[in-house]
């Protein structure tokens, strides 16, 4: 078992390059604490304050932080691959270049959380993660969401930054990206059926072998209108029910 800290006191405390794998920490008070290239693998952190945290180049695979307030904690670099960040708070954290594939982002609330560059590969994001992002203040340029599914979340990207993001095999059908920025994006073999990409920026962007079966561009819902129309920007896309 790891070190029972739940409750504690550790605001402001200096913890950088500690070694608390699967440390117990729920409801520990750590707002303002340095966490520095820690290593908090597995630990458990429900619940805790983890506001205004300095926790970049932490290690946080697996760790539970559901429920966690983390709100504009420094998380950049972290590793947060397989973590629980269910229902956390993460409003104003910074999480770039973070790696986020396999976390658990249900309920998370993202409003103006940096995800420049992060990795977001298999994250669940499903439970309206991403409709609490709120897209127009959020930042997103460079994410990695390959393969990421938004499907049962109907997601509400409109006006996000999403250029030059890694959308390979991801699910986004029926999402509003109404006026999003997708230059560059890559949506290759993309589930975009039913979305509406009225107003994008699509320029640049990928879309080989994607489907757009039901597709909302430029306001027209005319499916062989918009496939020929993101043809001519980045290449054959499908059309199947």
């Amino acid at each position: 078992m790891g070190t029972d800290l739940s409750k504690a006191d550790l605001k402001k405390a200096d913890l950088s390059d500690a070694r608390l794998l699967g440390a117990d920490l729920p409801t520990a008070f750590m707002t303002d604490a340095d966490l520095s290239e820690a290593d908090l693998s597995g630990a458990d952190l429900r619940d805790a304050d983890l506001s205004k945290a300095f926790m970049t180049d932490a290690d946080l695979p697996e760790a539970d932080l559901s429920g966690a307030d983390l709100r504009d904690a420094d998380l950049s670099k972290a590793d947060l691959k397989e973590a629980d960040l269910s229902e956390a708070s993460l409003s104003g954290a910074d999480l770039s270049e973070a790696s986020l594939s396999g976390a658990d982002l249900s309920g998370a609330y993202l409003k103006e959380a940096d995800l420049s560059e992060a990795d977001l590969r298999n994250a669940d994001l499903t439970e309206e993660a991403v409709l609490r992002a709120d897209p127009s203040t959020a930042f997103m340029t460079d994410p990695d969401l390959s393969e990421v599914d938004l499907s049962k979340a109907k997601a509400d990207l409109s006006e996000a930054d999403l250029s030059g993001a890694d959308l390979l095999r991801a699910d986004l059908s029926g999402a509003y990206l109404k006026e999003a920025d997708l230059l560059g994006a890559k949506l290759d073999d993309a589930d975009l059926s039913e979305v509406d990409l009225s107003g994008a920026d699509l320029r640049g962007a990928s879309f080989i072998g994607a489907n757009v079966w039901g597709i909302k561009i430029r306001g027209e819902q005319r499916e062989l209108q918009a496939k020929e129309y993101l043809e001519q920007l980045g290449g054959i896309v499908r059309s199947e029910d």
